[in-house]
């Protein structure tokens, strides 16, 4: 199976399943004498792990990360970091139930066809606790992008048709923390809440939008053609489990405005260089030009469900398919620091690559 690494200065491969022994994540590329904060990088799967609110999935796993290699005496020594987390709650038997049969939505069919041979439990290798080594490594990126001055805030803006339409430069993101669905608008995030808690009731599940910024990126970052800046965060977030949609800057509402009303003014403010507005998303000509990136990601419905539906099976026969285990009624939450760790990964891979050009 190929596809398990992302990134080229700063590379990362991760590895395991939902329900195997453990998932770690192997980092190639991180500079040495980094200051490695292991209670920061903990603090971040805290915010990813299941069974951190009544909105998320009971799964319990306390998603203690080991360092393995790749530091001596708190910084990093230039060699790759490989970091594990043990699975500890896998109920394998939560999924029996499926073991020849496809759930409406999920990757059983493809895996099924590609492989001819697939892990069950849990989606296996398909399922999103893969992204808990993703968060470990997005942390280590963090800290690295931190001692640069970048900064990284997602947030929840939208659950199914209940939006904040606070626009991110208003708004505390000191607040996101402070509610169980991550929504910095507090009075929102309780409406929020309360939907997500009548979707799960009715054995359904929801999706959303996650909002995100990065400020403090500087000027050129980015490649020409095919590695833009904003083509590799676009790959980035559309790896992410159940992410359907991606823009940034103006986005899709940027086609209702004219060239005149759309384009940011080029002004001088102090000894910099900047722009009037920022319909650009802080990148243009798929590098960064120093004003804040910000971007929007769409995540579908969790495909699990606890209603009966129709399928098939492996042998193509009609079967029923009805979701058990433990599962998110909506994904929002938990995919708020994946996201955080997503963009720290490829600014950091484009912030080494950039420094390898410049004199």
């Amino acid at each position: 199976m190929r596809g398990n690494s992302f990134g080229k200065a700063f590379n990362i491969t991760t590895f395991g399943e939902s329900h195997g022994k453990a998932i770690g994540v192997i980092i190639d590329g991180c500079p040495a004498g980094l200051t490695i904060d292991e209670a920061f990088i903990q603090s971040e799967l805290d915010r990813r792990r299941p069974g951190q609110s009544k909105i998320v999935t009971q799964r319990k796993e306390s998603d203690i990360v080991q360092i393995l290699s790749g530091v001596f005496e708190g910084k990093s020594t230039g060699t790759p970091i490989s970091m594990v987390i043990n699975n500890a709650d896998a109920r394998s038997k939560d999924y029996s139930h499926i073991a020849d049969r496809f759930r409406p939505s999920h990757a059983d069919f493809t895996y099924h066809e590609k492989y001819g041979n697939r892990d069950y439990r849990g989606g296996g290798r398909s399922s999103a606790r893969e992204t808990a080594a993703r968060v470990a490594a997005g942390a280590i990126a963090k800290l690295w992008l931190k001692e640069k001055g970048v900064e990284i805030n997602a947030y929840v803006s939208q659950v199914g048709a209940l939006k904040m339409d606070t626009h991110y430069k208003e708004l505390d993101f000191a607040n996101t923390e402070k509610t169980a669905v991550r929504c910095p608008d507090l009075e929102v995030a309780e409406q929020m809440i309360d939907l997500i808690k009548a979707v799960r009731k009715d054995g359904d599940t929801i999706g959303g939008v996650v909002g995100a910024v990065i400020t403090g990126c500087p000027t050129g970052l980015g490649e020409p053609a095919f590695d833009k800046l904003h083509a590799d965060l676009g790959k980035a977030m559309l790896s992410i489990n159940a992410c359907k949609g991606f823009e940034y800057g103006s986005g899709f509402e940027g086609i209702t405005m004219r060239g005149s009303e759309h384009n940011d003014i080029f002004v001088k403010e102090g000894d910099k260089v900047v722009t009037e507005t920022n319909y650009s998303g802080g990148i243009q000509g798929g590098i960064s030009n120093g004003m804040d990136i910000y971007f929007r990601c769409a995540f579908k419905p969790v495909a699990t469900i606890v209603r009966s539906q129709p399928s098939v099976n492996e042998a193509g026969e009609s079967t029923e398919v009805v979701g058990k285990g433990r599962h998110d009624p909506c994904v929002l939450p938990r995919a708020v620091p994946i996201v955080e760790a997503m963009a720290a990964l490829v600014v950091i891979d484009h912030y080494l690559r950039d420094m390898t050009v410049r004199v």
